[in-house]
């Protein structure tokens, strides 16, 4: 055997070190991993597989063919494994048979040479053969992780394109979601699915406020923007407005506000007033008309933009020319930290665009999580329109809402409040508002039964008089952050006898879609309540049953089991399955407890402030989501630990880690459910966008969204255009052209895809990426429909910038 050793030649000795040295260090992390697996209750496999490895690592470091022969018996098993752990699904075979395919190759192509210096018949027709497959199918699958893979694929018939009729068609987006109804459906078929390959910039506009901040924290453009006639209006994330014009982008003026916030620098959108232009009156028997407003002076402010700031105001400019509106508050201002209380920044911030209900302006807020349980409350106002006077206030923590407060009384503090943007209905003079949870959002043994009412549920309110109407909760005593995040869109959905009802649709960042009936609140879908657990805090108000709407698809909250889990490798795959095997997890609502417990989808997760566009011509709702699992774990409280440590911001680290919670008897430690490559642990996709015909309540396509090419392990950009389907942050637009745009992707690009069928048929390449939604409109010079988006950089990614792009047929 020694004279045979030395007759080997050294491209086979390098070979057979190399593969023995990875098969067996593969095999030492798998049997320590698949030992603590095991111990858990878990999968076998990857400790059986990794001593089948250790010993072919061993014999073939001692140049023996049974050692590459048994590695190929292993990788059968795996084979074997890995379709019956995850069925026939790209991503999960992908993650499993990869890296273990890869050294199989080698031992493919080592076997005959091995057994030809044993002198033994080499049987390379035997092995080559199916090495050679081997190598053809690890091709096949590297080339196929640049297609996408539909969770859903469409299987119907193509929509035809419906043109839009001269009465109909749209004149203005005057409106956050276009229409009060928060509809994000653009009634234009200009730029359409059969000419959108033409589509091409036409203009772009740099505003000058670069969202940065200088620990990176909370500093985002996420606007919509607003387009009136020959005008479209911008705000940045400090709170400047612009108008530019709609065919060339050219500034016509600027209002500089400037204003700051520690940690929540953003913008996403204002509202709109004419006054020479008359309100809409109410159709709906019962209902009180919009209060007549004060006569505006010819020369003042006719036209009207309103946008709230992130340092607690109100303000009212001249649409024509940017000036304040003298005639609005204190000179255009109006102070939205009154009767707040103690609110220092950032705990009162507003985001998201005030809302222009008849003559009233609605305004929310959003109050840091997991802070202190002495907190700003969650109170919506609202104010005349042209004076800024106060007309109601909504308290969701009196037993009178609408108890107008006495000198030196501030509102309820701790209250659930309304910090996502809000729809309103003209005919029923309605407004629509998502509210969120009372502080601290997961403990709530100090709760009220007001809290219980208002958290996390859909609240109606008459606009002029601020009266609840009704109030649909979608979780009972939220403990996982799980808020209203969007705004309602309205619709008219068909019900069983075939009539149509109005009604409002809802989606959540547990991955619930709500149907409603707009005038009582009822649901119009099936909704069960379903027993869930506790998680054991003495004190807890715990609600042992939790609603789900099973009559509408739940998007990304399926009951994750150990076979969920991935990773871009069997090595951080096994580390996920330990990690989720080590916690506590019930399913959707498992209630967070002192041990570590899992949340899926977490509160990042589910679906986010983006919200739905609809498309009101062949009844479809189109729902864009993130599945981002969340782990937790509450600690007691030390009494001399420092508080307030937590500002409440987003930054990629922000609110996670250690998180004390003032006033409460616990901290909180929690963290994204990750790789140790800071990838998801649960399989792919990370995020998707989905077609929804609400005709049948069922998903028409579902669809993978994004791309690794702009980010990955470590933060390190992969450059690879995967389309695994990234988390989304940031709403769609559906025109009746037959298209969605999105840009709320991870990766660099504004898509659109083909509304009947799924179909991505356009993208363009953006600089940075977006958080912005996609709006459009046509232009009343020169008759051109353009598609809108601002680009100030994606969630995940250090890259920002100040650009709003357009874009036109031809670019022209």
């Amino acid at each position: 055997m020694k004279l045979l050793s030395k007759e080997r030649p050294l491209w086979l000795r390098i070979g057979s070190l190399v593969l023995g040295l990875l098969l067996i260090a593969t095999a030492l992390f798998f049997i320590i991993g698949g030992v603590r697996l095991v111990s858990l209750g878990g999968s076998a496999y990857f400790l059986i597989s990794g001593i089948f490895m250790l010993a072919s690592g061993v014999l073939i470091l001692r140049l023996r063919s049974s050692g590459a022969a048994l590695y190929l018996l292993t990788m059968l098993g795996t084979l074997i494994w890995a379709v019956t752990d995850a069925g026939l699904n790209f991503w999960p075979l992908i993650s499993r048979l990869m890296f273990p395919g890869s050294l199989a190759i080698l031992a493919f192509f080592l076997l005959p040479s091995l057994r030809h210096y044993e002198n033994r018949p080499s049987a390379w027709k035997w092995v080559y053969v199916p090495g050679a497959l081997a190598i053809a199918a690890f091709i096949a699958a590297f080339a196929g992780m640049f297609v996408p893979h539909y969770p859903v694929e469409f299987s119907g018939q193509e929509r035809p394109l419906v043109p839009v009729a001269k009465n109909e068609m749209q004149k203005n987006w005057e409106n956050y979601g276009n229409t009060p109804g928060g509809s994000r459906f653009v009634a234009l078929d200009q730029i359409n699915r059969n000419n959108i390959s033409e589509l091409k910039p036409a203009w772009t506009f740099h505003t000058g406020d670069t969202p940065l901040s200088p620990d990176g924290n909370g500093a985002e453009d996420q606007q919509t923007p607003l387009q009136v006639g020959d005008k479209v209006f911008l705000c940045t994330p400090h709170n400047n407005v612009i108008a530019v014009d709609a065919d060339s982008g050219k500034p016509i003026w600027k209002a500089e506000i400037n204003a700051k916030s520690s940690v929540w620098m953003r913008c996403r959108g204002l509202a709109y007033f004419d006054a020479t232009q008359p309100v809409p009156q109410p159709t709906v028997p019962g209902s009180i008309p919009p209060a007549p407003v004060a006569a505006v002076d010819a020369a003042g402010c006719q036209r009207r933009i309103l946008m709230n700031t992130i340092d607690g105001r109100l303000i009212a400019l001249n649409a024509d020319n940017g000036q304040f509106c003298q005639d609005f508050g204190n000179k255009g201002t109006v102070n939205l930290l009154e009767g707040m209380g103690h609110a220092p920044d950032p705990q009162y911030v507003l985001t998201s665009a005030p809302t222009l209900a008849g003559t009233t302006v609605v305004v929310g807020g959003r109050i840091s999580d997991n802070v202190s349980t002495d907190m700003p409350g969650g109170v919506i106002r609202g104010y005349d329109v042209v004076t800024g006077q106060l007309r109601w206030a909504f308290d969701p923590g009196n037993n009178n809402p609408n108890a107008v407060l006495a000198a030196g009384e501030h509102y309820v503090r701790s209250t659930p409040n309304s910090w996502a943007p809000m729809s309103y209905d003209p005919s029923m003079n309605t407004v629509f508002m998502p509210m969120g949870s009372s502080s601290v959002d997961i403990w709530g043994a100090n709760r009220t039964p007001l809290d219980h009412k208002y958290g996390a549920s859909i609240l109606a309110v008459d606009a002029t008089t601020g009266k609840e109407k009704w109030v649909y909760q979608t979780v009972h005593n939220d403990l996982w952050d799980f808020d209203i995040p969007m705004q309602p869109g309205l619709i008219n959905f068909k019900i069983s006898d075939g009539t149509e009802k109005p009604a409002v649709v809802v989606g959540t960042k547990a991955g619930q879609i709500y149907v409603l009936d707009r005038l009582t609140g009822q649901p119009l879908t099936k909704v069960e309540n379903v027993s869930v657990k506790g998680g054991g805090i003495p004190g807890e108000q715990y609600s042992y049953t939790q609603p789900r709407s099973v009559g509408m698809p739940q998007i990304g909250a399926q009951t994750l089991k150990e076979s969920d889990m991935w990773g871009a490798t069997p090595f951080d795959q096994l580390v996920c399955r330990i990690s989720f095997k080590s916690m506590r997890y019930n399913g959707l609502y498992t209630a967070p407890g002192t041990d570590v417990s899992l949340s899926f989808p977490g509160s990042l997760g589910g679906m986010n402030w983006g919200s739905i566009s609809t498309d009101p011509v062949n009844h479809y709702i189109f729902v864009n989501d993130m599945r981002l699992g969340l782990w937790q774990q509450l600690i007691k409280a030390d009494p001399k630990a420092q508080t307030g440590v937590n500002t409440g911001g987003e930054a990629v680290n922000t609110g996670m880690g250690a998180v004390p919670m003032k006033g409460a008897p616990y901290s909180v430690n929690k963290n994204r459910f990750m790789s140790p490559l800071g990838i998801p642990c649960q399989a792919p996709p990370f995020g998707t966008l989905s077609a929804i015909d609400m005709n049948t309540q069922k998903i028409v396509w579902q669809v993978p969204v994004g791309t690794v090419q702009d980010t990955g392990p470590f933060g390190i950009k992969m450059k690879m255009k995967m389309p695994v389907g990234m988390p989304t942050l940031g709403g769609t637009l559906a025109t009746q052209g037959g298209l969605v745009f999105i840009a709320g992707t991870q990766d660099y690009y504004l898509r659109a895809f083909d509304s009947s069928t799924g179909k991505e048929v356009w993208k363009a390449r953006l600089p940075v990426g977006s958080q912005g939604g996609p709006m459009s409109y046509i232009s009343p010079k020169t008759g051109r429909q353009y598609i809108l988006i601002s680009a100030g950089g994606a969630r995940q990614s250090p890259d920002r910038g100040d650009y709003v792009i357009a874009y036109s047929l031809d670019g022209k």
